[in-house]
This record gives C-alpha cells, structure tokens and sequence, in this order.
C-alpha cells in the first residue's frame, strides 16, 4: 500500500536542490576547490535521505499490521476491536463498482467482485447484468491499484450465479500490499483505465460465503472458515443468514443447521420490511457471527424467486450419479457409457475448472443421448460441499444418486455367469425394496487396483489396462436415497448422514456387488491426482499431515517422485472378472481390429 508524501523544502531528499541558484554556476570551481568538502557535504545528504526513507516504510509497514489485524486466523479469539472489524468486514459485503473507461465488450461501470485464491490466484467474477459477448476470445488484464497487471483468462460461467469468471495470478509486487487490494477487468492498460482509489479490499478464499441454493422450505449457505475441522461444528444458534446490505436495514434469519461448510436458514420476509430489496432479484446474502456481530465476505446472491416450485415438473430418475472432477476427458466416455447402460438414467458432473477437452466430450455424449449435466464448480477442495449441494440439486430429478469417482465401476460378480448383455436394470437390482425400517443407503466395498505393469493410460480404458488390485478391501462408495439424507446434508465422500429416526444401512457383500477402483494407475496419471485433491477434509499428498492415513499412498512421500518398482506396486490379486465382463458387453469388430464401445 502507498501513502502521499508531502516534502518540504527541508526535506533530506531535497538538500542538494535547495541551494541558491549562484551556486550552481560556480559548482565546477568550487568542485575544483574544495572537492573533499562537497563530497562529505552529499554523503550527508543522502545518508540523511536514506534514515528519512527508512522512517516512512517502517511507518507503512506498522499501518499494514495494523489492518493485518481484520483477518483473523482463529475466528474463536477474541477480538481487539470487534467494532472495527465488523466495520471492514461490512465494507466487504457491499455492491462495489470498478470503472474502467472501456473493457471490450463491458463498457460503463462493471459490477465485478473478487477473492484472493490459494497460489496467489484472484477470482474475478462479473455479474449477469454485464454479460460478455465472447469472454473466452476476449484479452482482458487485471490491473491493480499500483499499475501491475496480469492476464485474466476465462474460466466459466457460473451456474446459479450466472456471473463469469475470470482467473489472474496476484502480481509479485502486490503481494507485499497488505490488505490486497481488487483489481479492475480491463482491456486496456492505459493509465485511463487505473483503478479508483482506494480501490476496495479483497476477500480471501479461507474466510467467505461462496455459493448459496434456495429450496422451497429454506436457504442453504456454502462458507469457508467457520467449520474448518472434520467432526467439529459449530452449533447454528451462534449465527444468523443475513439478506441485503446492512446500511439498508438488512434482513436477518436464524440458522437452523450447521455442519461442514454447509449452513441452513429460513427464507426472509421481504415484505414485512420498507426497503428496496423487497422486489430484487439479485440479492446479496452472507452469514453473521452473532456474539462478534461479523458479517463474512461474501459472493453468494438470494433469488426470491428461485423458492418457486416447477409448474411441471418432470418425472424423477430412478438412479442418477454425481462426481467432481477435474481433467477427466480421456476417462469420462468410459464411466458413463458402462454405468448408462446398467441402470443410471443421469450424471452430474461438477466440473472444478478442467482445462482439458472435457466439455468438448460431455457434448458429444449428449449428443448420443446420453444424459448428462456439467456443472461449473469454479471452488478448490470443495467436494463435500459439492456433494452437499448436488443432494438438494438432483432431489428434483432423481429419487437414488450414487456417488462415485470416474476411475470407479459397480458390477456385481453375479453378472459374469448370467449376462451376456448389459441390462438397465442391473444396478436398480441392488437397491433395497420395501423394508421395514425403510434403507436409505446401500454400501458398495472397494477394491484398489494397482498400476499393472502399465507406464501411461491405456487406449482401450481402464478396465480393460489394469488388472491386479491389492487383496483387502479398501472402504466403501454409496448409493443413497436422497429423501433419507438428513437435514445437515452431512458427508465424508464415501457416505452421508441419514435420517436415522427412520432410515436404516445396508452393507452389500463383495459376492452381491464390487466396486473396482482404479486408483493407482501408470505414473503419469496418477502424478496428476497427486497434486489435485479436492475434498475439504483430506490433507494434501504434498504436506506432511497425518501420514498415516488411508488417504495416502503406501511406499510414496510427500513429493510426486515415482517410487522404484511402481508399475508392479499394489498387485496382490489378479482379477479379471470386469474385464473379461466388458469385453463381452462392448467389444466390436473396426476396420482397426476389435475395439471397445468408449474407443474413439
């Protein structure tokens, strides 16, 4: 951050120019005369300048502290001043406007808004009502209060939102500017198009309201930084849902749940109250620490009218299917065309900003009437919340949802004897009928393959390249009946929490039904998912956390160096049995030889 300074004629910085102007016209003499005088004469000066300088930037760096302090990194410590920080935190939560004298095809004033990611990353979204004609061909910048700029490359759309984002690195220059400061979108990096000052703080990812979903009965509340600890929650009553902009007599609701990075409130009554929300569309909603009186930053909006139930709706799926994913292109026709054709009638894919050809390859699967719909999920190490929010999404649609990993595939051992083609309703086969007390959740056991003596990924898929797996069983994937799922919509990936006054478990025996993951494949594949986890709540391969756990790979470390012996690593067991299974179901003969159906 830089401040004004004014200087005086006796300021140090100046000394050399304060001299009389006759003294100028004789310095060649006087430098020829008394040469050791005058230099000990500008030595002084500039020592004197450079005590000045160091002055003024400890004083900036004191001011920085200062404002360092409104980030807290424990929410639970008290606070200095509480007054203060809510004040600033405030400041966060308002409708800001960068202007810009031209960005492309923005013009005008650009209601954009922007978050301070992991890596130095700035998301900047911009809002529906300043859509861009073409923002991927678009050349924009991010240009930053001190005239540093960087690149701003499209991500996404985002779905409930329709705001566009665009990604930027933080410059290097910034970074040592704290608070950090939001940027303006430009196409220009004219000084015409600078930033107004003081150009407003910017949020940062691990203290935020990031994505909101409204049902008829309540609203639900995506938030970095409250519950940070697997199993620790705090209870709802320490926090009300706060609806419109606080200077404006915003309305606030109580939370009814609490859990994970997932928050449930009531709908406000917009109309009980004269302000000019009332009739918006668009309104910004966040979540309030109540004995701090803390709003949380946020990006999150309220649709009244996204509360209204479908005036037709359609018939549900029976079985539908959720993952997150991130560069899954070369796997995705494999994953969906298998479980397509044994009974999942939809897939949502929530797609954490892949930057390979995979929205190319979902197109033409829906082009081969295949259901399936991407869901642009810009947020890192999200998937519980993803899985959270696809729970309430797909309620709509679909009565079962699975939740699996596309390098994972259900069958059941059963169908090797007695199918000799695919069926519908083979996975609908495994679902419980009637029981009393009702099952909500049907557990499925894993079984890890290993490489296989494979050293990149195989044409013909995964499960025709990898055979040997290891011999015990490794957790389990679920299907779950989403009216089961309880309240909080709590989940650990594998499974989620069930209404248990009512519902009941079921655990499926590995001779009834497998589950073959693919986990550790040839090298080159499996370096990509080590330095991408996306779940919340599992520490990274990279840090050295918890090494012992489940999540992490025998024989490796923290650093994605290939270990000896790896494409022989994890094989136990050689077993074939999916293997020989799909051959059989779409194996067909090409002008190449024999290929499989996902061969393109």
């Amino acid at each position: 951050m830089s401040f004004p300074i004014k200087k005086s004629p006796s300021s140090p910085s100046l000394c050399l120019l304060s001299f009389p102007l006759s003294f100028s016209s004789s310095l060649s003499e006087t430098m020829r005369r008394k040469a050791p005088t005058t230099l000990l004469l500008v030595f002084f000066c500039v020592l004197l300048s450079a005590f000045y300088s160091l002055h003024l930037s400890r004083d900036a760096i004191s001011h920085s502290l200062t404002e360092l302090r409104f980030y807290p990194k424990n929410l639970t410590a008290s606070l200095k001043d509480p007054g203060s920080y809510n004040h600033v935190i405030r400041e966060e939560i308002k409708e800001l406007t960068h202007r810009t004298r031209r960005v492309s095809s923005i013009q005008g004033p650009v209601d954009s808004v922007s978050v301070l990611l992991p890596n130095w990353e700035v998301l900047v979204l911009v809002s529906a009502g300043n859509p861009l004609t073409s923002p991927s061909e678009e050349s924009l910048y991010c240009l930053f209060p001190n005239g540093e700029a960087s690149p701003a490359n499209f991500s996404g759309v985002l779905p409930f939102s329709n705001a566009t984002a665009f990604k930027c690195i933080l410059p290097k220059g910034n970074r040592r500017r704290q608070p950090f400061h939001r940027p303006v979108l430009t196409s220009s990096l004219e000084k015409e198009s600078a930033v107004i000052t003081p150009a407003p703080v910017m949020p940062r990812w691990g203290f935020l309201v990031y994505e909101s979903f409204s049902t008829e009965t309540d609203v639900i509340l995506f938030v970095k930084g409250v519950n940070n600890r697997q199993g620790i929650n705090r209870p709802p009553e320490e926090f009300s849902c706060v609806f419109g902009d606080e200077e404006n007599s915003a309305v606030r609701t109580p939370v009814t749940s609490s859990m994970q990075e997932v928050f449930r409130c009531q709908h406000p009554n917009l109309t009980a109250v004269n302000i000019p929300i009332a009739t918006a569309e668009r309104i910004k909603v966040s979540l309030e620490i109540n004995r701090q009186k803390v709003v949380i930053p946020s990006v999150a909006y309220y649709s009244p009218s996204s509360r209204r139930t479908p005036a037709n709706p359609k018939p549900k799926s029976l079985l539908c299917a959720t993952t997150m994913v991130y560069n899954v292109a070369k796997f995705l026709r494999e994953w969906v065309m298998y479980h397509s054709k044994i009974g999942v009638d939809k897939f949502f894919i929530y797609d954490n900003e892949s930057d390979d050809d995979l929205k190319r390859v979902i197109k033409e699967l829906n082009e081969e009437d295949y259901n399936i719909e991407r869901i642009f999920w810009v947020w890192p190490k999200t998937q519980e919340a993803g899985f959270s929010h696809s729970a309430v999404y797909g309620k709509d649609s679909c009565t079962w949802m699975m939740y699996v990993d596309v390098d994972e595939f259900i069958f059941s051992p059963s169908w090797l004897k007695n199918s000799s083609q695919p069926s519908k309703a083979m996975l609908p086969s495994l679902l419980p009928s009637s029981t009393n007390p009702p099952i909500g959740q049907v557990s499925i056991k894993c079984n890890d393959f290993g490489p296989s003596e494979q050293k990149e990924h195989p044409a013909e898929g995964v499960i025709q390249g990898y055979n040997c797996r290891r011999r015990v069983e490794q957790r389990h994937k679920s299907i779950v009946l989403l009216d089961a799922i309880d309240y909080s919509l709590l989940n650990v990936i594998h499974h989620f929490g069930l209404n248990n006054s009512y519902y009941s478990w079921q655990d499926l025996p590995l001779d009834v039904a497998a589950l073959n993951h693919y986990k550790y494949q040839a090298w080159p594949e499996f370096m990509t998912k080590f330095r991408r986890r996306v779940s919340a709540f599992v520490a990274d391969w990279r840090t050295g956390v918890n090494p012992n756990s489940k999540d992490r790979t025998p024989g490796l470390g923290f650093q994605p160096i290939k270990p000896e012996n790896w494409e022989n690593m994890f094989c136990d067991v050689k077993d074939e049995r999916l293997k020989l299974l799909t051959q059989r179901w779409f194996t067909s003969q090409t002008p190449e030889g024999l290929k499989m159906a996902w061969q393109r």
